[in-house]
């Protein structure tokens, strides 16, 4: 599994943009259960998505007006994920 962070910009607080709430999307259409923070979001996917989630989330987020896009991609080692983290089907989309 492998913990997704991304930021996409510009960024107004409180009211996300197309190009903020695409991205959210983007991920969320691979079964990933984000968390829509007030400065970036993230989820828990697992190995063999990562390159699509990515992917799907940049694109996502450049189609819809996003100025710059920030991504921290990191192993999730195991027990580190709490279940809230892990899509409903526990990581199989």
């Amino acid at each position: 599994m492998h913990h997704l962070e991304f930021t996409i910009e510009p960024f107004v607080e409180g009211r996300p943009g197309p190009h903020v709430v695409a991205a959210v999307d983007a991920a969320r259409a691979f079964g990933a259960d984000v968390d829509f923070g007030p400065f970036g979001s993230s989820c828990v996917v697992a190995d063999d998505l990562v390159p699509d989630v990515v992917a799907a989330v940049t694109r996502a987020a450049l189609e819809h007006g996003a100025t710059h896009v920030s991504l921290h991609v990191s192993q999730v080692q195991s027990g580190e994920a709490a279940a809230s983290d892990l899509p409903p089907d526990g990581g199989s989309a």
